[in-house]
């Protein structure tokens, strides 16, 4: 029984091609996935001595694991500052909701 809801489409690494199983809809965003991959590998290819497919694709997904692990941390360092943020201006409008309240 075949899910209608999933294509399958051709991306190329490195110059070879993979058959990848992608939800309908989602088709551009693999593409800039793979177009996106295949760049981050080339780079690994071109400036470091790692040989072979199987070690620049190793070391392509610690670099991205790594970027991925990075940007979740700065994101919720943001989150925190914001929640801090908002919790100040919320006291500063209990405390002038309350003062206003009073000279009444």
């Amino acid at each position: 029984m075949m899910n209608e809801d999933v294509k399958t489409l051709a991306v190329e690494l490195l110059d070879k091609e993979y058959s990848v199983s992608c939800p309908a809809g989602e088709e551009e965003d693999l593409r800039l996935s793979a177009q996106y991959l295949d760049e981050k590998m080339r780079e690994i290819r071109l400036h470091g001595k790692t040989v072979g497919l199987e070690r620049i694709a190793v070391m392509t997904a610690l670099n991205l694991a790594h970027e991925l692990l990075q940007s979740k941390k700065e994101q919720n360092r943001l989150t925190k500052n914001s929640q801090e943020q908002l919790t100040r201006l919320m006291n500063k409008l209990d405390t002038a909701i309350s003062e206003s309240s009073e000279s009444k």
